[in-house]
């Protein structure tokens, strides 16, 4: 959905989830897209379009997040990245001049960076080229949701040597000076900085008697399960003037479920109900009242950037679950317009310095 969302013109799709396809149809019909629902593996490639400008795979993060144990690209979910790779070795003389694998960031760690070299080196054998970068949604919405993009070329750009660190931080820098690897940095704007608030802005406006606010007795539950340093942070906003909006998290400590309440105006990663994540909730606070609620559809949508999104016939499970597994709009647009649309066009093959240089000539 961030693709399409983004501008870009999908005319092919994949995943097994059929709450998603109902979702994906929903929003863009079906004229001009087709929605193959099912397990990758059993693609046939000789369906795939075979004049595709880009193909973008996100593969499931389970397995590397210390619910899935840490499995990587061999685990079960994790693991149909090499699907995509299949299908893209069978298309041979067709395959797309520009591939993009979304993941989290810990794929650069999983195990000991091994699953990040075996994937760039998946992409060399088909004859592309791989930079690796990482982008947070929150440089353009007022969610914390970094991810990492690997970003294959058939034609690569030159390699800059003053490569954009806040896209590719220390961490990630051993990619480029692995000698088995083909890889390159393209020269790109820094950017936006992170933002320090503005959930409360996007916060759908519910009145004090719907019914989705818990009542008092949960609330209390709620409030008692606070950690001492997070229950004066909560104490503090709820005393003070005018309304104030956090997001919280249950999670478990020393085998206890407890909330946790962010101390700023951002949202917690969204996520799906799977994995051992759990829900995100929304509490109001301030002028002496304390409120909570779970995170609306509406919310989740304004969160990817995808606000006008049509969830008429969505289930909330539905909705919360297609917008947890997403990729946020504006992180797809930023990197279509000052990366892969650029790098389609040519425009990255002359280093950013000389073009620079001629422009303060003239």
């Amino acid at each position: 959905m961030g693709l399409e969302k983004a501008g870009f013109q999908v005319t092919w799709a994949n995943d097994y989830e059929p709450d998603k396809k109902a979702m994906y149809v929903a929003q863009f019909g079906t004229e001009d897209h087709t929605f193959v629902l099912g397990d990758i593996a059993t693609v046939d490639a000789a369906l795939l379009p075979t004049d595709a400008a880009l193909a973008w795979a996100s593969s499931p993060c389970t397995d590397l997040s210390l619910a899935g144990a840490r499995a990587g690209l061999g685990g079960a979910e994790s693991g149909v990245f090499w699907h995509f790779i299949e299908l893209l070795r069978q298309l041979d003389g067709r395959r797309p001049p520009v591939v993009v694998l979304e993941n989290v960031t810990g794929l650069a760690t999983s195990h000991g960076g091994d699953d990040l070299a075996a994937a760039i080196s998946a992409f060399n054998e088909l004859g592309y080229s791989v930079d690796v970068l990482t982008l947070d949604a929150r440089r353009f919405l007022p969610q914390s949701r970094p991810r990492l993009f690997v970003i294959g070329a058939i034609d690569s750009p030159v390699d800059s040597a003053d490569p954009q660190s806040e896209l590719r931080p220390d961490y990630l820098q051993w990619v480029f000076s692995d000698t088995n690897l083909r890889t390159h940095r393209a020269r790109l704007p820094a950017p936006p900085p992170p933002l320090v608030k503005g959930f409360s802005a996007l916060v759908e406006d519910i009145s004090d008697s719907d019914e989705r606010w818990w009542d008092a007795e949960r609330t209390a539950a709620f409030v008692d399960s606070l950690s001492p340093m997070q229950r004066d942070r909560v104490a503090q906003l709820e005393q003070g003037s005018g309304v104030k909006y956090r997001t919280a998290y249950r999670r478990t400590r020393a085998g206890v479920p407890v909330w946790e309440v962010r101390p700023d105006d951002i949202s917690g990663c969204l996520r799906t109900a799977r994995g051992g994540s759990s829900k995100q909730a929304v509490v109001r606070l301030g002028d002496g009242r304390l409120r909570v609620r779970w995170m609306t559809p509406l919310e989740y949508a304004r969160l990817m950037g995808a606000g006008n999104f049509n969830l008429e016939d969505a289930r909330t499970n539905q909705a919360l679950f297609g917008f947890g597994d997403a990729v946020a709009v504006p992180v797809v647009r930023w990197l279509g317009v000052n990366y892969l649309m650029p790098l389609l066009r040519g425009e990255l093959s002359e280093p950013l310095v000389e073009l620079e240089t001629v422009a303060n000539v003239k």
